[in-house]
């Protein structure tokens, strides 16, 4: 066995190979960029090693800097995680002449399997069924269109070396084509330093599902699947296993197929094989990822095999230790990818200082399991050199509706600030009634959130339990107010019973609370006094916490909470809808529906920078007239480009930066007459 491993990758990937290499007994070795000085897989590992400045393609994608760190810490083997060097067949072949183990597979299959237009033309000469499209390098945006127009839209222009969504763009017209094939080509070369892009045919409607495997060069088995249908942007947001759609024929006629695919190319370690599966449970191969996946949580806690283990292994010449017939599935497995980005924002990144981060606790809790993956800290920045994922937050329990409530607690506790993020996305996502069924497609997210998501709507069930909160809460407040003022005993003190708690000016709900055993008795009142219905709420929050830990009528509630401007204001987050909630008395009530609402000032003629990022190019000119869909400017953030594009038609009148400057949030880029 090794005994010193170098994890060329950084984040949570490299957290994660951690902790397996050191409960084997086996040391580690970091490296990092100048911008992942302090971070924390560098903490973590027992060495670390500065391999250049912050862009990956200065550092992460650099051979030599990685040989260089080898050399330097006397490293036997190297797992490259995902993404960067991870599936670079040069890597693997560098690595080998210096007589250093590769965790992962073989080159033959990285050169085959990992390039996505030659694993496409391998699979059809092993008469695999693949998705029809045109698997040559094209080399412009001329000949771009002309392939899609023959293939027929929708089309997907995917970089061949490409993952993650990066560099893949999905096209439905020759413009989308002409704009989604320049970014492309820019994503992939900055991100995997290989600008190839071949287009292929979308398949409207499909589910993706993969198939897990393991194999040591002769012997391969299948480890079950993963069902990773709800993506936004060809990027996976929440991945679970088993898959709530396959029935174990299916299940087994897809392991068989993966596994007759890597032994085809003698495959060594972990690896992945993509499948779209219509409606009628047809599967086409897709790709075969030759690496561990990101959503290999999932698998584990599902199978209790170790994937990571098993790799470093393979890696070291030991044989498989498992049979098909040892690969048992129990319960079921929820992952969340939590980003750093604004959901209320059409999702775009979001960079900064992690001023707060406080995950649920992992562990075993009766029968559910929590599981967070990350590589950040609080206090720790998140870079918009790199990809936005703050963590992978996993959970798992007997059954799969099970699963989902525990992840929905998890993601109720789940604490962040500094930055944004989409916990309250996929918060509403694990509510969601077609998501709860099991209904799902790659479209799911577009589908149901046609316009964007802007919360889910606060029902009265929903907002009885903000204002139940918001009433304890208050009572809390206002208690600890009186103390402080008067400086007198708990029992001595005099608040009114009776309070209006309030959203806005649309809604509001007389509330009774009175100090009862354990907590607060709230009494809901009609307009004429007449109590509605009673609850009991008990808590042990204290002013300060962010997050409300209670329970209503003896079921447990947890919500995100935060003081709002004013002295009696709360915002209040829970699985997707929010709301700021106010309680008052019934006469400063009437007082503030008199007050007049504040006018939000006129950006309309301003092209505002989104998030915080690089100018990647100007596309109009002083005076130009433009026309509402036209592409205005690129933004790159996180390693994925961003096009801004005109809302309406109009005339620049001045334009305020150019390509290569960095942008805050709101700064203004141009503005039209």
């Amino acid at each position: 066995m090794f005994k010193k491993i170098l994890i060329a990758n950084r984040g949570e990937i490299a957290c994660r190979v951690i902790k397996t290499a050191r409960r084997m007994g086996i040391q580690t070795v970091a490296v990092y960029s100048d911008a992942d000085r302090d971070a924390l897989h560098v903490e973590m590992a027992d060495e670390a090693v500065n391999i250049g400045p912050a862009p990956s393609n200065q550092s992460y994608l650099i051979i030599e800097n990685i040989l260089k760190a080898i050399k330097e810490t006397g490293a036997e083997a190297v797992h490259p995680g995902y993404g960067f060097l991870s599936e670079n067949a040069k890597f693997a072949e560098a690595l080998e002449k210096e007589g250093i183990a590769f965790i992962g597979p073989n080159v033959k299959a990285i050169e085959v399997m990992g390039d996505k237009i030659a694993s496409k033309k391998f699979a059809n000469e092993a008469k695999v069924n693949t998705v029809p499209g045109y698997l040559g390098v094209i080399k412009d945006t001329d000949e771009a269109v002309k392939i899609a127009n023959e293939i027929g839209y929708p089309v997907m222009i995917k970089a061949s070396a490409g993952g993650g969504g990066k560099g893949m763009r999905i096209a439905w017209s020759e413009g989308e084509v002409a704009d989604g094939f320049n970014s492309s080509v820019s994503e992939a070369k900055s991100s995997f330093g290989d600008d190839r892009i071949f287009i292929e045919k979308f398949v409207t409607e499909p589910r993706h599902i993969e198939i897990q495997v393991l194999a040591d060069g002769k012997e391969a088995i299948y480890v079950g699947e993963r069902e990773c249908s709800i993506q936004r942007r060809n990027q996976k947001v929440i991945e679970e296993a088993p898959s709530p759609f396959l029935d174990e024929a299916t299940r087994k006629a897809m392991g068989e197929q993966a596994v007759a695919l890597a032994k085809a190319v003698d495959y060594r370690s972990a690896g992945t094989v993509e499948f779209i599966v219509d409606k009628e449970k047809n599967f086409y191969f897709l790709e075969m990822n030759t690496r561990l996946q990101v959503e290999h949580p999932v698998t584990e806690l599902i199978t209790g095999i170790d994937l990571v283990e098993h790799m470093i292994r393979i890696a070291a010449g030991e044989k498989l230790s498992l049979k098909q017939a040892d690969v048992k599935l129990k319960g079921w497995a929820i992952e969340s990818r939590i980003y750093a980005e604004d959901p209320y924002r059409n999702f775009l990144p979001s960079t900064g200082r992690l001023v707060r981060y406080q995950p649920p606790a992992e562990g075993v809790t009766g029968t559910r399991t929590v599981r967070n993956d990350t590589g950040v800290f609080e206090g720790g920045e998140i870079s918009l050199y790199y990809d936005p994922m703050i963590a992978k937050l996993c959970t798992h329990a007997p059954t799969r509706e099970e699963a989902i409530d525990a992840m929905s607690e998890a993601l109720d506790q789940f604490r962040i600030e500094g930055i944004q993020h989409n916990i309250p996305f996929l918060g509403a996502i694990m509510e969601h009634p077609r998501f709860r069924s099991g209904a799902l497609t790659t479209g799911f997210i577009a589908e149901e959130f046609p316009d964007g998501f802007s919360g889910i709507e606060v029902t009265p069930e929903r907002a009885d339990l903000f204002a139940l909160v918001a009433t304890y809460v208050n009572e809390l407040h206002a208690a600890r107010a009186t103390e402080i003022s008067h400086q007198l005993p708990h029992r001595q003190r005099k608040l009114p019973e009776d309070w209006v708690v309030s959203f806005g000016t649309d809604w509001s709900q007389r509330v009774k609370a009175q100090e009862a055993a354990g907590g607060l008795d709230v009494a809901f009142l009609s307009d004429d006094g007449e109590v509605t219905s009673r609850h009991h709420i008990s808590s042990n929050w204290t002013p300060g916490q962010k997050v409300f830990r209670g329970a209503i009528d003896g079921q447990p509630v947890v919500m995100q909470l935060d003081r709002a401007k004013g002295l009696q204001g709360y915002h209040l987050n829970y699985r997707g809808s929010s709301a700021n909630v106010v309680v008052r008395t019934r006469r400063a009530h009437e007082f503030a529906l008199l007050m007049p609402e504040k006018v939000e000032a006129d950006t309309s003629k301003l092209l505002l920078c989104p998030m915080p990022g690089l100018v990647v190019s100007i596309n109009v000119e002083v005076g130009q007239e433009v026309k509402a869909g036209e592409s205005l400017a690129v933004v790159e953030a996180m390693k994925m480009e961003n096009i801004l594009r005109a809302e309406r038609d109009g005339v620049v009148k001045e334009i305020n930066c150019a390509a290569g400057d960095s942008l805050a949030v709101d700064e203004i880029i141009l503005e039209f007459e």
